[in-house]
């Protein structure tokens, strides 16, 4: 993984990713100005990991270039099956934003892919300082939290 310098191409795209994502779906143009120092660019090389199942949640991703595998390992001994592939405008990892839980999957890129992130420790510190912001990214975690629940998305 190698972090990468970003543009005004790479920061418009981003921009208009992230008003497809719940969380900054309702961001004023103000706070979204907030965010976007934040988030970096890394190229991931073919086969290597994101991250594991069962790791913490530490990030937000989104695919800017390339493919990311999803894949399930159900036991110790069982081999890890692909659930759905991503590719550019996908995001993945929103959750680790609010928790620290257990990563419950593997992803990792197909070919040399390029990814936004966005560490949690850097979410939090934006919601301190942005406490509307806060509320509704509470309101929308409490809607997903139930929605899962559910059985839904």
């Amino acid at each position: 993984m190698d972090k990468l310098p970003m543009g005004d191409a790479e920061y418009g795209l981003l921009a208009r990713v992230l008003r497809k994502v719940d969380f900054f779906a309702p961001m004023t143009i103000g706070q979204m100005e907030k965010v976007l120092p934040y988030i970096m660019l890394y190229q991931y090389a073919p086969d290597e990991n994101v991250f594991k199942q069962g790791s913490v949640g530490d990030a937000f991703y989104i695919v800017h270039q390339g493919r990311v595998a999803v894949r399930i390992t159900k036991g110790f001994f069982s081999f890890a099956k692909t659930i759905t592939t991503l590719g550019p405008g996908d995001f993945f990892g929103e959750m680790a934003l609010l928790s620290s839980d257990a990563r419950s999957a593997t992803v990792v890129s197909l070919e040399t892919t390029r990814l936004f992130v966005l560490l949690q420790a850097d979410f939090q510190f934006i919601l301190k300082e942005n406490p509307a912001f806060h509320e509704e990214v509470k309101k929308i975690a409490a809607r997903r939290k139930f929605a899962s629940s559910q059985g839904g998305k």
